[in-house]
């Protein structure tokens, strides 16, 4: 599903503290996600949202983190471990192709794509991927960063995840650009 990946040494940037200042994790998904839920964390890297995430869950919930990097997937494990969330993941190396998904059709009930899209060469592929994954009532929350992409090349990802039946329920743009979709 690769088309730009994001650098490892990037990840580590990516996790700093300082980055909850400008996009505080609990902010973002509070609204949308509650104890006991099986949550989506595409393209994962180093867990900044997925931590928070399985924090969120609880223990009856779960965060099924996916990412290309296998860099990324084990550095993620070792923050959860420290954080004792370990049981709360499941992780997936996804490929180039798939995010290899299908053990979850249907189980998931919110997913979450942060600054992932305009890193993939086939958007609509990879909402049809996560659609399948979805439960009937579950949401997509999209955000693509401004300073990367236009709104034109993010109305294309919106057109694409549409076209395999997600429905936007809130669009939002400003210096992030965001869509919640739902199934």
């Amino acid at each position: 599903m690769a088309e730009h990946v994001c650098p490892v040494w990037v990840g580590r940037l990516l996790i700093s503290p300082l980055r909850k200042l400008f996009q505080n994790p609990i902010r973002l998904l509070a609204p949308h996600v509650q104890s006991g839920m099986t949550t989506l964390d595409v393209g994962c890297a180093m867990g900044f949202f997925s931590l928070p995430l399985a924090e969120m869950v609880g223990e009856e919930g779960k965060v099924v983190c996916v990412d290309l990097q296998p860099e990324m997937i084990a550095a993620l494990k070792k923050r959860a471990s420290r954080a004792r969330l370990s049981e709360r993941l499941e992780t997936i190396v996804c490929t180039g192709e798939s995010l290899e998904l299908s053990q979850w059709g249907e189980r998931i009930d919110f997913a979450l794509a942060y600054a992932v899209v305009h890193e993939v060469p086939d958007a609509t592929k990879l909402f049809a991927e996560i659609y399948g994954a979805l439960k009937a009532d579950a949401k997509l929350l999209i955000v693509e960063p401004g300073g990367h992409v236009s709104t034109v090349a993010f109305d294309r990802s919106v057109n694409a995840a549409e076209r395999v039946g997600f429905k936007v329920l809130e669009r939002k743009d400003r210096i992030l650009h965001r869509a919640l979709l739902g199934k």
